[in-house]
């Protein structure tokens, strides 16, 4: 057997300028999306994030902000990047609004549930709530959560919400 170490992407910051670059072409274009650019900040903020997802999590990252960037500029606020330090959602928080929207997919999420797929119930269960109350009307729920209509029916397609 041979093995091929393959370093991870924080052992090469140099390379995440070229990385976005490529990457934020293929979203865009997969997504129909106008190629979004980015401010000095947010790269900066990527080159020194340790990535603990590799390259897989760039692409998620950069998957997200082009759909919650509404003026087509990437800035630190789009990326949500996760702090090391950061502390867990508290557990009551995350229960009482994955448990409050029933028509949501998937089980509610509780303490042995991955942040992501927390966060996942938690967008799902906005979002089902906003359009609920604008009765399916995908402009007015837009609105009502702060995000474009592109943004809103991209994370709709991706949530799987019928």
């Amino acid at each position: 057997m041979i093995e091929i170490r393959v370093p991870a992407l924080r052992e090469h910051a140099d390379d995440i300028p070229e990385l976005l670059e490529a990457m934020l072409q293929r979203l865009s274009t997969r997504i129909g999306a106008s190629l979004p650019t980015t401010t000095g900040e947010a790269r900066a903020a990527l080159q020194r994030y340790a990535f603990p997802g590799n390259v897989r999590e760039l692409e998620n990252i950069l998957e997200r902000a082009i759909a919650l960037s509404v003026s087509g500029v990437i800035d630190v606020a789009d990326l949500q990047l996760r702090q090391p330090t950061a502390a867990p959602l508290p557990e009551i928080a995350v229960a009482e609004t994955a448990s409050a929207h029933p028509t949501s997919a998937g089980p509610a999420a509780g303490p042995s549930a991955a942040l992501g797929d927390q966060l996942e119930n938690i967008e799902r269960a906005a979002i089902v709530k906003a359009l609920e109350q604008t009765r399916y009307n995908k402009t007015a729920a837009a609105k009502l959560l702060g995000m474009s209509f592109r943004a809103l029916r991209y994370r709709v397609k991706k949530l799987g919400i019928k």
